[in-house]
C-alpha cells in the first residue's frame, strides 16, 4: 500500500462535485471501485483497461473507501440504480465483477450446460461465482468446507463437495464422467486448491485463476502437460463499467443476491481477525458512521 486508507467497494452517494461535471449526478448513489483510474492512452487500455499497467487503486495509492468522504473521477465511478440497497451493492462492486468477468472468460471456451468447479465456493468472491455461473447457464460443482454448503447451494450450485471429509478428486471425477470439469475457477487464495487442478480439469478446460495465493507461487502445471491435453488458462482481475451495469442488472432482477455480514466500521479489527480464520460467510461488508 502505498496510502494510509485502505478499502474499495465503496458506496455512498454524490455530496459534491467538481468542475465540468453536471450537477445532475448530485445526490446519486454511486461505487468507487478497484480500478480508480486508468492511463486511457495506451494499447492496453484500448482493449480492457482494468488491465492499464498504469492504473490507480482505491486502498494501493490513492486514498481508500474506509472514510466518510472520497473524491472519486466521475469517469470510473458507478452509477448504481435507485432500489438497491448500498449494503448488497458493495460487494458487486470488485468481488462480484470479478467473477463475472471470469464466467465471460470461461464462456469464450465452454457452452451452457458445461461443468464449472469453483473451488473455494462459500467465499465473499465464491458464492458471487457460484451465482453468476448458474444465472449463465452452467452446472456448478462448489468446493469449499461443509460448513459454507448451505451457501453454496442456495446459491445456486448443483453439488457440493466438502474438501475436508471428501476426496475432491475423486468426487468430482464421479460427478463428470470419469474425465474431470470443463472449467475451474479458483476464487479462494489457496496453494492447495490451484494444485488440484490438474487432478479436476479434463483435457480441452480451462482454468480461471481469480483467487491471490502468494506472489511466488506457480500454478503446477508443466507446459508439456498443458500442450498435450489442450489445457488453457486464463486470468481476470475485476470488470469493466460495463460488466459492472450488467451484473447490477441482474441483481436488480433478483438473479444475484450477495449473501453478507453487516457490520459497524468500529468492528473493522474483528471482521479482519474473522476473515483470516475463514470464519465469514459470503462478504463482510462495513457500514460507515453517517
Amino acid at each position: 500500500m502505498e496510502t494510509n486508507i485502505a478499502g474499495h467497494e465503496g458506496v455512498g452517494r454524490v455530496v459534491k462535485v467538481g468542475k465540468g461535471v453536471s450537477s445532475d449526478v448530485m445526490g446519486k448513489l454511486v461505487g468507487v471501485k478497484w480500478v480508480y483510474s486508468a492511463c486511457g492512452e495506451c494499447e492496453i487500455c484500448k482493449v480492457r483497461y482494468v488491465h492499464c499497467p498504469h492504473q490507480n487503486n482505491s486502498g494501493r495509492n490513492v486514498p481508500g473507501t474506509f472514510q466518510q468522504y472520497v473524491v472519486s473521477p466521475l469517469k470510473y465511478t458507478t452509477i448504481v440504480p435507485e432500489g438497491l440497497e448500498p449494503e448488497i451493492v458493495a460487494p458487486l462492486l470488485c468481488a462480484g465483477v470479478t467473477v463475472y468477468a471470469g464466467v465471460t472468460q470461461a464462456s469464450k471456451f465452454i457452452t451452457q450446460g458445461d461443468t464449472i468447479v469453483i473451488l473455494g465456493a462459500g467465499g465473499g468472491l465464491g458464492h458471487l461465482a457460484v451465482q453468476v455461473a448458474s444465472v449463465s447457464g452452467y452446472r456448478v460443482i462448489a468446493v469449499d468446507s461443509g460448513d459454507k454448503a448451505d451457501v453454496c447451494m442456495t446459491s445456486g450450485a448443483s453439488e457440493f463437495v466438502d474438501f475436508l471429509k471428501q476426496d475432491v478428486e475423486q468426487t468430482v471425477k464421479g460427478l463428470t464422467g470419469g474425465i474431470g470439469a470443463h472449467a475451474i475457477m479458483v476464487t479462494a487464495g489457496s496453494e492447495k486448491a490451484y494444485e488440484s487442478v490438474p487432478k479436476l480439469l479434463r483435457n480441452l478446460g480451462v482454468l480461471v485463476c481469480v483467487g491471490i495465493p502468494r506472489l511466488d507461487f506457480h500454478v503446477p502445471i508443466s507446459p508439456f502437460e498443458i500442450i498435450v491435453r489442450g489445457l488453457k488458462i486464463v486470468g481476470t482481475s475485476v470488470g469493466t463499467e460495463s460488466d459492472v451495469q450488467e451484473l447490477l442488472r441482474l441483481t436488480a432482477e433478483g438473479k444475484i443476491k450477495p449473501q453478507i455480514e453487516v457490520y459497524d466500521f468500529n468492528d473493522i479489527n474483528d471482521v479482519m481477525g474473522k476473515l483470516a480464520k475463514f470464519q465469514v460467510k459470503g462478504r463482510a461488508v462495513l457500514r460507515l458512521p453517517q
